[in-house]
């Protein structure tokens, strides 16, 4: 007699497993249908058929149990165990019954008291960078980098130069200040730089990745000197009672050299992303966004991606200024399927700047002026409304998705006009449209969130690492609605929640604490009422991460059928104390059933 095949049904959202061969489901048909001869026939012939040929029947590759299993599925929130075979789920439930289906070649991981939930999505972040900031100098303030004081800057640029050996002629990039943590209280200048580097071009990142300082080699390689004029929604800062550049470059005045920044040959960069992607899965990441992709960058990321140096999924969205050239003279698209696990997302678009870099746009001034001295400032936005409404228009057109950058609740305004515009007659359609930021939203824009199905995407860091500077640019009242999660989820919205790196390092779970407990530097509570649950912050970067990207029905949650995109944690933060959150660390991150972090040598 033929060995018998077993099967594993779900019942009740493949919560409960029952397993049952053929010889018990033969009889239970015959049961179930006893009054209709034919429906029992046909039932028994596709269950004949299903036995001998089903390949569910197999045994998982791996079992999880012994630990706290979060399933980030309401339904069904918690587990005692899982199981994966060929990179997906295919059990969620009892023990007892999931252990009953390994077979002699299943592994079964004991998490001894580990937490394992769904791999981490990151909504907004800048994932080309990472293949490159081995390459820059760490020019940030502490906790993120080592700079008190401009002279930790020139030393920080300093130690890259030597260590890569740039020679004379050649860049040497930096990242990360802030000058609002400076001991000086300024941004360096040219002449600050031009003291150590009188022969290497230089250019430091502002840490809002808006802006820029260069020195005076890497100013004269653009071509920007006393008679370049300041750009319409643009920062060019000069030297006291002249118009000769001190060095800063901001917002639209910095986008044409940022876009022409020399990169790596495409041997050094697979070398750099196989590297530098390790901040992502060693946060527990298991997709990831390129949140402003040049043509440059994107031919270089599709390079790597065919080279099969990812090992997690990327989401790349070419900025629309740059849309012809990334694109070929194609229009703006949303690619379905991942090519080397890199697709196309859709298109971004800029509204206005940074508020930590005082060029958000907003509908007041800010109280101490803007970021090269103006009075009465208000910021500026990126674009005019006519250019905005035109970039929605052609994105919608072509069923592409939108993610638009705006920070103060002036540009917030412009980007629900474009949405207005090129959404016409049919405003609540469900296109995913996201607005990335949206950290100083009024609750009468939250409504028209609400209103026309657009998404928040907060960044609640913020709180932690600009807090103290919100409150001086914007005051107490305007700061502490900074991110309004509460408010958001509150309304109806799901929100979701990032890191934007390299503004700050990668890091899920600061994203979270920073979320349920919103303290800033001084250890002060900014907008205490806009604090949510952990659970609530861990959905803004699982289950409504997946849906911001359309991908809901196979990511963000532990339940049958999905991705096995896992990320063992060393506690659960559903149940530790609130303040620390900050405190649990990532044991393990799984991209579909393969352990990308740590990396096994």
């Amino acid at each position: 007699m033929p060995e018998l095949r077993r099967v594993t049904f779900c019942r009740t959202a493949a919560v409960h497993c029952d397993t049952i061969d053929q010889a018990t489901f033969e009889p239970f048909l015959m049961r179930t249908n006893p009054v209709n001869p034919m429906l029992r026939t046909t039932a028994l012939a596709v269950a004949a058929v299903f036995f001998a040929n089903d390949t569910t029947a197999a045994a998982p590759d791996v079992i999880y149990h012994g630990g706290p299993i979060v399933t980030m599925n309401r339904s069904a929130p918690e587990a005692e165990a899982l199981a994966v075979a060929e990179g997906k789920i295919v059990a969620v439930g009892n023990t007892t019954e999931i252990l009953a289906t390994k077979g002699p070649k299943t592994r079964v991981v004991d998490l001894d008291g580990k937490a394992l939930l769904p791999g981490f999505i990151d909504p907004h972040s800048h994932f080309f960078q990472c293949g490159l900031i081995p390459l820059q100098a760490n020019c940030s303030s502490p906790p993120a980098g080592p700079c008190q004081r401009i002279a930790d800057i020139i030393t920080q640029l300093q130690h890259v130069q030597q260590r890569l050996k740039t020679p004379e002629g050649q860049f040497v990039f930096g990242y990360g200040f802030d000058p609002d943590l400076l001991a000086e209280h300024r941004h360096p200048t040219k002449t600050d730089l031009d003291r150590a580097f009188p022969k290497h071009p230089v250019i430091v990142m502002h840490v809002s990745g808006h802006g820029a300082v260069l020195n005076s080699l890497a100013l004269e390689k653009f071509g920007i000197s006393e008679a370049t004029p300041t750009p319409s929604g643009g920062v060019i800062g000069r030297m006291p009672g002249s118009q000769e550049p001190d060095g800063l470059l901001m917002e639209t005045a910095w986008l044409p050299v940022a876009s022409r920044l020399p990169t790596p040959p495409v041997e050094m960069l697979v070398e750099h992303l196989a590297e530098g992607q390790q901040a992502y899965t060693s946060a527990g990441i298991t997709t990831a966004q390129e949140g402003a992709t040049g043509a440059g960058g994107y031919k270089l990321l599709r390079a790597v991606a065919d080279r099969g140096g990812l090992v997690i999924d990327v989401v790349a969205y070419p900025l629309a200024q740059e849309l012809s050239d990334t694109l070929g003279g194609k229009p703006p698209m949303t690619e379905k399927a991942y090519r080397g696990r890199l697709r196309l997302g859709g298109v971004k678009v800029l509204c206005d700047g940074s508020p930590q870099g005082r060029t958000a746009f907003f509908t007041t001034p800010y109280l101490d002026g803007g970021p090269a001295g103006q009075q009465d400032w208000r910021g500026e936005p990126t674009s005019p409304q006519t250019e905005l409404n035109d970039f929605f228009k052609k994105a919608y057109d072509n069923e592409a998705q939108v993610i638009a950058h705006c920070n103060g609740d002036a540009a917030i305004d412009m980007f629900l006009e474009a949405h207005r515009y090129a959404a016409a007659d049919d405003l609540s359609k469900d296109r995913r449209t996201v607005g990335i930021h949206s950290q100083f939203i009024r609750p009468d824009q939250i409504q028209r969130y609400v209103d026309w199905k657009l998404t928040p995407s907060f960044f609640t860091v913020h709180t932690f690492y600009f807090g103290e500077a919100h409150v001086a640019n914007r005051g107490q009242a305007q700061a502490a609605m900074l991110s309004p999660f509460r408010s958001a989820l509150d309304a109806g919205l799901r929100p979701t929640n990032h890191t934007d790196f390299p503004v700050v390092p990668i890091d899920q779970m600061f994203v979270v604490h920073t979320a349920v407990n919103r303290t800033m530097r001084s250890g002060e509570t900014l907008g205490a009422d806009e604090r949510i649950t952990p659970l609530e912050a861990l959905e803004a970067i699982t289950i409504h991460a997946a849906r911001q990207y359309r991908e809901e029905d196979r990511k963000g949650s532990l339940e049958v059928g999905k991705l096995a995109d896992l990320v063992v944690l060393s506690a659960n933060p559903l149940t530790v104390p609130h303040a620390d959150l900050n405190k649990i660390t990532v044991v393990e991150t799984i991209k579909e059933g393969t352990t990308v972090w740590p990396v096994r040598r």
